[in-house]
C-alpha cells in the first residue's frame, strides 16, 4: 500500500547518513559510499517488491518466480540484496562482503551496470582505515540506510521519483561542501533547466555532453523530451574521472535512462564516442566543461585526427575554446544546436582564442550570449555566460542577454528562479532588443569591435544619473549659509547676556 512520505523526510535521513564519516574520510571519498549504498539500497528493495507481488501469485514455485525476475529491468543475484549485507554488519570482513556483492550485481546486469563500481571499495584500508576501524563505520552506514523510512518499495512510495530526487539532493549538498571541485561533478539544476530548454531536444534526436559530470544535464534534456510524451531520444556522454563517470552511471539507473551510453575517458585526447572511426554527430550538445583547465592536452593535438583544431590551437594553460572546438565538430551539419556554460574570460581574451572566436562568429556558428548572475555555480562566485551555437542556420546576427540580475539569493548561492528562467527563454526565443537586458547585434559591429563578446558593449544597463539642476541647488546652498549665519548672529547675542563671550 502506497504510503505519504515527504521527500524532505527521505533527504534528511540520508544527509544524517554522512554523520558515520564526517571529520574521519575526506568528503570527496565518503560521497561515493553514500551514493553507491544508496543505490543499492534501492534496486534492493525494488527487487524485494516484485519477489514479493509474484509470491502472493505464484506461492512457493520459486523456479517461476525466478524465471520472472530474470525479464526485469535489473537483476539481484542471490545475497547481494541490502537486507543480505544488513544481516552480516558484525563480520570481520564486512568490507570483502560488500565489494562481492557490488561485483555480483555488475556481473548480473553488464549491460545496463558494467564498470559502475569498478572505483570504489568498500574493502579499502587507504579511504576507510584499518579492519577494525573499517567495519565499525561500515556496520552504521548499513543501520543508517535500515532505518524504516527508508523503506524505498515501489508498493510503499508509489511512483514518485523520491530516489532521483534523493540522489540528485545528496549530489547538490556534496557539492556545496566541495569548494573548487564541485563543478567537477555538479551543474546546479535551474541552470540544467535552462540549457535544457534552451535546446530544446525533440523526439528522435541523439543529446551528447562531452564532460558530463554526474549527468544531471543530460537528465535534464532526457525529461524535457519525456515531458512531451515520448522517450525517443538518444543520450550519450564522457566522463574523465573515475569516480564521478560511476555517480553519472548510476544517476541515470535511478531516473530511468537506461540505455544512455557513458563513457570514461579525456574526452579532448581520447573522444570515445566514433562511428568509423570518426566523431560521432549530435543533433543536441551540451556542456559545462571545467573553467579555463591547464593542461588540457594541447601537446597531445596537434596533429588531431579528427580535424577539431582548424579554426585555431588554444593556449595551452587555458582549455576553453578546446572543448567548445570539440563541441562544435560533434554537431550534425543541419539542425543542430549546442550551449556551453564558460568564464566571461572566454568572452573577449585575445591571441589564439580571439582568432578562434573571430572565426565562429564570421562562419555564423553563434547564436547568442547570455550573461548569468554571479554565485550560481558550487566552488566559484565568478560569473559565467552561456554561448548559444547553431550549425546548418547561418546567423547574421547575436542576441546579447545580460540577465546577471535575474537571481534569487540564497543563504550560501544564488538561484535562478522559474521566473528568471522563463523571462531568459521569452527573450531567447523572440530574438528582441529589450531595454536594459536584451540586444541584438549585427556581425558588422561584432566585426567593428574585434569580436569582442563582452556583454555590457552591447548591452547597457547602468541605471539613468538623475538630471541636477545646477542653479536650483546653488540657491539652496545659498539659503543655508544665511540660515546658518542668522543662527550664528542669534547665539552670539545669547551668550553676550549670559556673560559667556569668554567663553567663545
Amino acid at each position: 500500500m502506497t504510503q505519504h512520505i515527504e521527500q524532505s523526510e527521505i533527504n534528511g535521513i540520508l544527509w544524517s547518513a554522512c554523520d558515520t564519516f564526517r571529520g574521519t574520510v575526506d568528503p570527496s571519498e565518503y560521497k561515493n559510499y553514500l551514493l553507491t549504498m544508496l543505490f543499492v539500497k534501492y534496486i534492493s528493495d525494488v527487487w524485494q517488491d516484485h519477489y514479493d507481488t509474484l509470491k502472493d501469485e505464484y506461492g512457493d514455485d520459486e523456479e517461476r518466480i525466478r524465471r520472472r525476475l530474470e525479464r526485469e529491468r535489473f537483476v539481484m543475484p542471490p545475497g547481494s540484496l541490502f537486507k543480505d549485507l544488513y544481516a552480516q554488519r558484525t563480520a570481520d570482513n564486512l568490507g570483502e562482503i560488500i565489494d562481492q556483492a557490488l561485483l555480483a550485481i555488475e556481473d548480473a546486469n553488464k549491460a545496463k551496470l558494467s564498470g559502475v563500481f569498478r572505483n570504489i571499495s568498500f574493502n579499502s584500508e587507504a579511504a576507510l582505515g584499518q579492519t577494525k576501524q573499517r567495519n565499525v563505520r561500515l556496520k552504521l552506514l548499513l543501520e543508517d540506510f535500515n532505518h524504516p523510512k527508508l523503506d524505498l518499495r515501489p508498493s510503499r512510495i508509489g511512483n514518485k521519483d523520491v530516489i532521483g530526487n534523493a540522489y540528485e539532493y545528496l549530489i547538490s549538498r556534496f557539492a556545496a561542501g566541495a569548494g573548487k571541485k564541485a563543478g567537477e561533478f555538479y551543474t546546479p539544476p535551474e541552470v540544467s533547466e535552462l540549457m535544457a530548454r534552451l535546446m530544446d531536444p525533440q523526439p528522435g534526436e541523439r543529446i551528447y555532453d562531452p564532460t558530463c559530470g554526474s549527468a544531471s544535464l543530460l537528465i535534464k534534456c532526457a525529461q524535457w523530451v519525456q515531458s512531451h510524451g515520448s522517450r525517443d531520444y538518444a543520450i550519450y556522454g564522457q566522463e574523465q574521472n573515475g569516480s564521478t563517470f560511476a555517480l553519472a552511471r548510476m544517476n541515470m539507473f535511478l531516473h530511468d535512462v537506461d540505455e544512455a551510453r557513458i563513457e570514461w575517458g579525456d574526452t579532448i585526447r581520447n573522444p570515445l564516442h566514433l562511428e568509423n572511426d570518426r566523431l560521432m554527430k549530435f543533433e543536441v550538445v551540451v556542456a559545462n566543461p571545467p573553467f579555463s583547465l591547464d593542461k588540457w592536452g594541447a601537446d597531445d593535438v596537434t596533429k588531431d585526427q579528427h580535424g577539431r583544431f582548424t579554426r585555431g590551437l588554444p593556449p595551452k594553460s587555458k582549455g576553453d575554446y578546446a572543448f567548445i572546438s570539440h563541441m562544435i565538430s560533434s554537431l550534425t551539419e543541419v539542425n543542430s544546436r549546442m550551449v556551453v556554460v564558460v568564464p566571461h574570460g572566454v568572452l573577449f581574451r585575445g591571441g589564439a582564442e580571439g582568432k578562434i572566436r573571430a572565426s565562429l562568429i564570421e562562419d555564423g556558428l553563434l547564436d547568442a550570449v547570455i550573461g548569468l548572475p554571479t554565485n550560481l555555480f558550487f566552488g566559484t562566485g565568478i560569473p559565467a555566460a552561456l554561448l548559444v551555437f547553431q550549425k546548418g542556420k547561418k546567423q547574421d546576427d547575436v542576441l546579447f542577454i545580460d540577465a546577471s540580475r535575474e537571481f534569487s539569493a540564497g543563504k550560501n548561492q544564488n538561484n535562478l528562479g522559474k521566473s528568471n528562467i522563463q523571462r531568459i527563454l521569452d527573450t531567447y526565443h523572440a530574438r528582441a532588443d529589450v531595454i536594459k537586458y536584451a540586444r541584438t547585434v549585427p556581425l558588422t559591429e561584432l566585426a567593428d569591435n574585434d569580436y569582442n563578446l563582452n556583454i555590457p558593449r552591447y548591452v547597457e544597463t547602468s541605471e539613468d544619473i538623475e538630471q541636477i539642476d545646477v542653479s536650483a541647488l546653488q540657491n539652496d546652498i545659498d539659503d543655508l549659509e544665511r540660515q546658518w549665519q542668522q543662527a550664528r548672529a542669534r547665539m552670539q547675542v545669547h551668550m553676550l547676556a549670559l556673560d559667556l563671550r569668554g567663553a567663545e
